[in-house]
């Protein structure tokens, strides 16, 4: 009778397992094939360039958003740093978050919901940038509640974070299919613009350490409360921004994303919860998938229907791969190489899951510093003469971009509270 018991529950967790990843796997592949269709707007300029305000969060890092700075486009209606601390940036106005401001918001939230409150706008939008979120080939916007730019990522030292983020970037692919969902899935905050008049009436003053993802959430629940569709478009420009320069930087990362999902996932409407579980189950869970696989192998007795599971595992473990090789195309570097990086694919998902798994289990409640690497060495800062630097290790960058302003004291330690 008990043995009779333990085989039923290693049936089903067997089973349960590959449902969960079956189902996430079927909705990716109806988002890009299906759900996709028109995810480009007409017109992806109908916002031109003298209506939009840029604002570079940063918590002191003048090296990082110097770069940042030198890559907004001309004829930008204005230029706004938000920071912690005072600093000097050649072509922004700098405004410093008081130490007295007080709100529900959390660092990063805290610090754009004291601009939404303080800082002048007359631009219809405001574009978000993280201090590291490099412009390119950025001439406007398209007319909606929120618009998402897409990221690229750049490698600032360990080339298994790097390979992660390229997978990461396959998976996004999927972002092309929000605007037909009321409620989009996820945003990434370091390149996203807002409808100002919207951010006003929703805010960003809510207890949170993933302001980008709830702040979208709840403007979705405000306009779907006035009767309205909340209008979401992907501008697909990827803008540089850096990969976490360590495994333990990007594990952080992803527990931190993890956890603020699990924290506000009660703001979606009750239908995207089945959805949402599963994607969290399989994000956690999807170096399993292969272990499974080959467990049934070994052990067929215990795996009911043994030959379907077995076929049905092999192709989903083969989405691994094609993640990974939507993120290459999207990347475009490096072909000579694509073989090498496909073929470590196995080990970048598991890698890629262990922070999520962390955050699955152990919650996250604040946020973790992130290091950002300097954009050029100078004469004046020899202290840095021998660490890589974000031009050493991306050579095919802009040069005029990744001038430094002149270094001060408080850039000898650039780090970040904007993951």
């Amino acid at each position: 009778m008990i043995g009779s018991l333990a085989g039923t529950a290693i049936a089903l967790v067997f089973w349960v397992t590959l449902v969960l990843y079956g189902f996430s796997s079927f909705w990716w592949l109806l988002e890009v094939t299906v759900l996709a269709r028109g995810w480009q707007a007409d017109d992806d300029s109908e916002i031109p360039l003298d209506n939009i305000q840029v604002r570079i969060l940063t918590y002191n890092s003048p090296s990082t958003v110097q770069v940042t700075a030198n890559s907004v486009p001309e004829g930008i209606g204005a230029t706004k740093v938000i920071a912690e601390a005072e600093m000097d940036i050649d072509g922004a106005d700098v405004h410093v978050v008081p130490e007295s401001f007080e709100s529900a918001a959390q660092k990063k939230g805290r610090a754009i919901e004291w601009a939404r409150k303080h800082v002048e706008c007359e631009q219809e939008y405001i574009l978000y940038l993280d201090e590291d979120s490099i412009m390119v080939n950025f001439e406007g916007l398209p007319a909606a509640d929120l618009i998402q730019i897409s990221e690229h990522p750049l490698r600032t030292g360990s080339w298994w974070v790097y390979l992660c983020e390229v997978f990461r970037v396959g998976y996004q692919r999927e972002q092309r299919a929000f605007h037909r969902m009321a409620y989009p899935l996820y945003a990434w905050g370091g390149a996203v613009a807002v409808r100002h008049e919207l951010e006003n009436e929703v805010t960003w003053d809510v207890p949170t350490i993933t302001e980008d993802t709830t702040y979208i959430w709840r403007a979705a629940e405000y306009v779907d409360q006035q009767g309205g569709k909340f209008q979401y478009r992907l501008l697909n420009r990827r803008f540089r921004n850096q990969a976490p320069p360590t495994i333990r930087g990007m594990f952080n990362q992803r527990r931190r994303w993890m956890s603020g999902t699990l924290r506000d996932m009660y703001r979606l409407p009750k239908r995207y919860l089945p959805l949402q579980f599963a994607r969290i189950i399989t994000w956690t869970l999807s170096p399993v998938i292969p272990l499974l696989s080959v467990l049934a192998f070994l052990y067929p007795q215990f795996v009911p229907q043994h030959g379907l599971y077995q076929i049905t595992s092999i192709a989903l473990f083969s989405m691994l791969f094609v993640y990974m090789i939507a993120g290459l195309i999207e990347y475009k570097k490096y072909p000579e190489v694509w073989p090498i990086y496909v073929v470590l694919t196995p080990l970048v998902v598991a890698l890629h899951a262990v922070g999520a798994l962390w955050g699955l289990l152990r919650p996250a409640t604040d946020f973790k510093i992130t290091e950002k690497t300097p954009g050029r060495v100078t004469q004046d800062q020899p202290e840095r003469a021998s660490a890589a630097t974000l031009a050493d290790l991306n050579p095919d960058l802009d040069a005029e971009i990744m001038e430094p302003n002149e270094p001060t004291e408080e850039d000898e330690t650039v780090a970040s509270a904007n993951d």
